[in-house]
């Protein structure tokens, strides 16, 4: 057998989420024949791939219906993809994820910090930016309340060094204003906030920068997609009616032609509500399937369902995250970021590069 068998037959075996041959993705590496012994590394498109075992064993089949006495050696790595132009702004930051929802209390934040401490977890290097300016919750769900970031000078210029916490560097109005205190700005100053935390920060080699939105459709989100090129949006609302018709809006918002920022997917949270002692019961106290309905609606990707459970309250207002927990609310976390991740990957691979909007008036 040859490096050239070897490639021959993976071009039998498909991505399943990209709908091509490993070997016409270049996901193929490294091929090495020694005698019965064949070894290569398959790059997959995030370490988060819930399809990794699926593909391994694909490879497996692929090589022996060739060399049934191969005795195979398949290095699983992975190398996030991005299509955007990052040396504009963000040198190094490969996708930008913004998290966005229509109202407020539909626990945006606490999905973002889940979302991205499990892809942390999963190998991937991860950052977030708090851009809910007026109430910043990052801090208090990463436990880091009353700590600040350091201030460098990089070539002549004062740059913030974001915190890092459970793997994920973070930026948040929070680490700049005590606890207790109101934020009063204008949108003006709130958008100039924001283009620091961007700009001003070290960032270093990030696979995804998350973005925590504020509610609403605002001058914060505008400035966002004027800022930098954004990957994708993720729309999170409850199912009940009225979150509903706001995160429609928020959607729509991100779809309008001179904004055409593409949806990742819609996320259902408190879904159903699931009583600790009855962990198989589920009782939907704000609907059912109105998260998922929407993604059908308007043809975007339905990323998952998030119970509504005590133990996740009580991890956001502790400052651990539940998907550092074990149980069945941190596989519903774990799941929704591998949702996500191969999205992300669906997307990079099919749509153009995301364009910064223009100045819209």
């Amino acid at each position: 057998m040859t490096a050239e068998d070897v490639l021959q037959a993976l071009r039998t075996v498909n991505d399943p989420d990209l709908k091509k041959d490993l070997v016409t993705l270049n996901m193929i590496r490294d091929v090495s024949v020694q005698g019965d012994e064949v070894s290569f590394s398959v790059v997959l498109t995030t370490p988060a791939c819930p399809l990794k075992e699926m593909i391994r064993q694909d490879c497996e089949k692929a090589i022996h219906r060739v060399s049934p006495n191969a005795k195979l050696t398949i290095q699983m790595t992975s190398s996030v993809t991005s299509v955007r132009d990052n040396a504009v702004m963000l040198q190094g930051v490969k996708n930008i994820i913004a998290i966005a929802s229509g109202k407020g209390g539909v626990g945006k934040s606490t999905v973002t910090t889940n979302l991205a401490v499990a892809l942390a977890r999963s190998g991937a290097k991860v950052g977030l930016i708090d851009a809910d300016i007026f109430g910043p919750s990052i801090p208090t769900m990463f436990n880091c309340e009353m700590e600040q970031p350091e201030v460098s000078v990089v070539n002549g210029k004062n740059v913030i060094m974001p915190l890092e916490h459970y793997g994920v560097k973070l930026m948040s109005i929070g680490f700049l204003a005590p606890p207790d205190s109101a934020v009063v700005w204008r949108g003006p100053m709130a958008s100039s906030a924001l283009k620091q935390f961007i700009t001003d920060a070290v960032w270093g080699d990030l696979d995804y920068l998350f973005i925590d939105l504020p509610p609403g459709t605002s001058d914060i989100h505008l400035t966002l997609v004027q800022t930098v090129p954004v990957t994708g949006v993720v729309i999170v609302t409850t199912p009940q009616k009225v979150a509903l018709a706001d995160a429609t809006k928020g959607l729509v918002m991100f779809q309008q032609p001179q904004i055409n920022v593409p949806i990742l997917g819609v996320v259902e949270n408190m879904a159903y509500f699931t009583p600790a002692e009855l962990p198989a019961n589920k009782y939907y106290i704000f609907g059912k399937d109105g998260g998922k309905n929407l993604a059908e609606k308007y043809k975007v990707p339905f990323l998952g369902q998030i119970p509504l459970v005590q133990s996740i309250r009580e991890s956001g207002d502790s400052g651990l995250p539940a998907v550092l927990k074990e149980g069945p609310t941190a596989e519903a976390f774990s799941q929704l970021a591998e949702s996500l991740a191969r999205q992300v990957a669906i997307r990079n691979a099919t749509f153009a590069n995301t364009q910064k909007v223009e100045v819209i008036s």
